[in-house]
């Protein structure tokens, strides 16, 4: 797939106040710190489009990016911030778990996970959850290049390990590196693929 268009539209606090256009959406979700703005620019090639931040938890509202006018890519809070305050912590849990459970244009959800890091509890709850509400999701491993290739193929098969425990089978896996642009072409064909069988 090529980009070539890709804009800001909008920013809020509702799914119900976003695009109502009807467009496929493609939504970002890891927790915090994990590399989705890098991302969301990589794919778009645009640097500054989705803002990011070395400050973990920046992004506090569904954010939505329209690509080549056909559909949206959905930057959503990172979740799991702990020096959030517990009241905080809940309206943006809220946030998220009305967006991926009732928002209709969801298409497909994006799970990042850090490639540097062992399976964490908190991402294997959520994509469990993901799993008992049927939500169509992907899994991103970011931050590829900052590991040798012998490491990463340990770390993810460790994860995919993990998950086979309690899963009869995976969801789609990418490995991605913001910096070196891997994993794309990936990404965009796996994105292209669903706007086919939608659009």
């Amino acid at each position: 797939m090529i980009i070539k268009s890709a804009e800001f539209v909008i920013s809020n606090s509702d799914y119900r106040e976003c695009p109502a256009d009807g467009r496929p959406e493609y939504a970002f979700i890891g927790r915090s710190n994990v590399g989705k703005s890098s991302l969301i620019n990589m794919l778009t090639h645009r640097k500054g489009l989705a803002m990011t931040s070395s400050t973990p938890g920046k992004t506090l509202l569904i954010n939505h990016f329209l690509v080549n006018d056909e559909w949206y890519l959905v930057d959503l809070p990172g979740y799991g911030y702990a020096r959030r305050g517990k009241e905080s912590r809940e309206k943006l849990r809220e946030l998220i778990e009305d967006y991926i459970l009732e928002r209709e244009q969801m298409t497909n959800l994006f799970v990042l996970l850090d490639a540097r890091h062992e399976a964490m509890q908190i991402d294997l709850e959520f994509m469990e959850w993901l799993g008992e509400n049927e939500i169509p999701f992907a899994i991103v491993f970011t931050k590829a290049d900052k590991l040798g290739s012998g490491r990463l193929g340990q770390n993810i098969a460790a994860y995919k390990e993990k998950l086979l425990a309690t899963w009869e089978e995976l969801p789609p896996i990418f490995v991605t590196s913001s910096e070196k642009k891997q994993g794309r072409e990936e990404l965009l064909d796996y994105i292209s693929k669903i706007n086919k069988m939608v659009l």
